[in-house]
């Protein structure tokens, strides 16, 4: 009961900060929306509550929730990810223009410990121009990533380290700090 109350608390929570102006109550939301907020609320909670909150799972709950961590995040974000994902960007470009592009999935030792951590990790691998993470080997956690470049010598490896996928900052460490 106790992940259904929590995960319809967070999609009811989402879908006001999304609908917020569309009427009179409270000078932000109409009696139509708040019902139809409720009842979808309650139709992801019915439909998702096992992913936000399963017994025996390896993500650490009170880790997600804490606001110091949230904070972490937010920072992470507008710091070192940003900066990683226009790094990418403008190496993306450069390759597209010269040509200078050797394509291959590299299997990629992510360290994580907890699902959660595993998610945060690919998905800026995904966000980032010219990788894709293809899959994830759920016994390790580690990642299959599509990238547009692998650089020499890399392809004759058996995996890489997380790190080595972004070039300016230690993103996975972050991710640790926050997710674990």
């Amino acid at each position: 009961m106790l992940a259904f109350v929590a995960t319809f608390g967070f999609s009811f929570a989402f879908y006001l900060l999304f609908t917020a102006g569309s009427g009179s109550i409270a000078g932000f939301w109409s009696s139509e929306e708040l019902l139809a907020g409720i009842l979808l609320a309650g139709l992801v909670a019915l439909m998702t509550r096992r992913f936000l909150f399963t017994p025996g799972a390896r993500t650490s709950h009170a880790a997600a929730l804490n606001p110091f961590r949230w904070a972490l995040a937010i920072f992470y974000t507008v710091g070192p990810f940003f900066l990683e994902m226009a790094k990418a960007n403008v190496d993306v470009a450069a390759r597209v223009i010269t040509g200078r592009i050797r394509p291959g999935i590299v299997r990629v030792k992510s360290g994580m410990n907890s699902d959660l951590a595993t998610l945060m990790l690919a998905n800026p691998i995904t966000l980032t121009p010219g990788t894709l993470t293809v899959d994830v080997e759920e016994e390790s956690n580690d990642l299959f990533v599509h990238m547009i470049h692998v650089p020499d010598g890399m392809e004759t490896r058996d995996s890489i380290e997380a790190r080595e996928v972004f070039s300016l900052f230690n993103c996975p460490a972050w991710i640790r700090r926050i997710a674990e």
